[in-house]
């Protein structure tokens, strides 16, 4: 741990003003309270993963969540752009372009401040986005090698065609129309562009949806708490915290705005064991070694860590919501 030290200089941080080894600090009504929220959150997204995700099937009328579950996945639904407007070209040059970019980012914020930087959550975040975008760039890749090996005669003269005036093959009925529309068939065995989804189809839509809330909680609680109250007077903004802390939220957005993902809001709960595995990794390095905390409401020392924690924990609620909002906002302009 000496390569922390230095990422706390004229930096938010407050002093020390405990010794976290010390089992004083653990063995008391506050760590018990805050480990009593992490532990609820944890039972409750694994229940809800088991409940949506898994393949058990409920005798009554199934809701919107979990319609959307029992649909698996559909015919390029991974690399296909959310209107026959758009080819599907422009999203996977889009997801090249940005994957390069977040990962030169983040390649420049290991150089500049170590691998200690991997200390703090934007951290965790960011590099989440990256792996995101660099799978997702693969699989609009494979999708589209694979899309020209099963397209038949007819249609590669169809696209021999459009190639001179630039556009793409618009799918006929019953092939990938399907993926983009709003009126998929209840029932998933009745549907013939129904299939399940392959493990990293399936990776791809639970980092996709992991990314959307922790992005939007790393930035919304940097520029709104921490920049403006947390910070010293003498504090000044660098380009890659600046960077850190906008130019995924940025892309991430350009990419639910174009992609023909789906986006079921119990999928929060992966977003959840995220933010939670966090914080217990936090508890173990800090119940290891005394060092100060990367975020000041994550120390236990204050009387209202457990309102800080549970406060923090109902946030990712909004957060989440936000982009489950901009995707009914795409849908609903879609549909017209």
């Amino acid at each position: 741990m000496r390569f922390l030290p230095g990422l706390f200089n004229g930096t938010w941080w407050p002093v020390m003003a405990a010794d976290t080894t010390a089992p004083s600090y653990w063995l008391n009504w506050r760590f018990l309270l805050c480990a009593i929220w992490i532990l609820v959150a944890m039972v409750l997204g694994v229940f809800v993963i088991w409940r949506y995700e898994g393949h058990n099937k409920s005798r009554n009328r199934p809701s919107e969540d979990q319609r959307e579950a029992a649909r698996g996945s559909y015919k390029g639904e991974a690399w296909q752009t959310c209107s026959q407007s758009i080819h599907p070209n422009w999203l996977l040059a889009y997801r090249i372009v940005a994957f390069c970019a977040l990962l030169a980012l983040i390649l420049a914020d290991t150089i500049v401040h170590s691998v200690g930087i991997f200390y703090f959550y934007t951290q965790w975040t960011f590099t989440l986005v990256t792996v995101y975008f660099g799978l997702a760039s693969s699989l609009s890749i494979h999708g589209h090698l694979l899309h020209r090996h099963v397209v038949d005669p007819e249609k590669d003269n169809r696209v021999g065609r459009d190639a001179g005036l630039g556009s793409h093959v618009t799918p006929t009925h019953g092939e990938n129309s399907d993926t983009r529309s709003t009126n998929r068939s209840l029932n998933p065995r009745d549907d013939p562009n129904h299939r399940t989804p392959t493990v990293w189809e399936n990776a791809l839509q639970i980092i996709f949806q992991m990314c959307a809330g922790a992005v939007v909680l790393t930035d919304a609680v940097f520029w709104l708490v921490i920049y403006p109250f947390l910070t010293s007077k003498d504090y000044r903004l660098s380009f890659l915290i600046v960077c850190m802390h906008s130019v995924n939220a940025v892309f991430l957005l350009g990419e639910t705005i174009l992609n023909s993902l789906r986006f079921p809001f119990f999928r929060i709960a992966y977003f959840v064991l995220w933010t939670t595995v966090f914080v217990v990794f936090q508890w173990i390095i800090h119940a290891c070694v005394s060092m100060r905390w990367p975020y000041p409401f994550l120390d236990l020392s204050s009387p209202y860590a457990p309102i800080w924690y549970l406060a923090v924990g109902l946030l990712h609620f909004p957060c989440f919501a936000i982009f489950t909002l901009i995707f009914k906002i795409k849908r609903c302009c879609l549909s017209r």
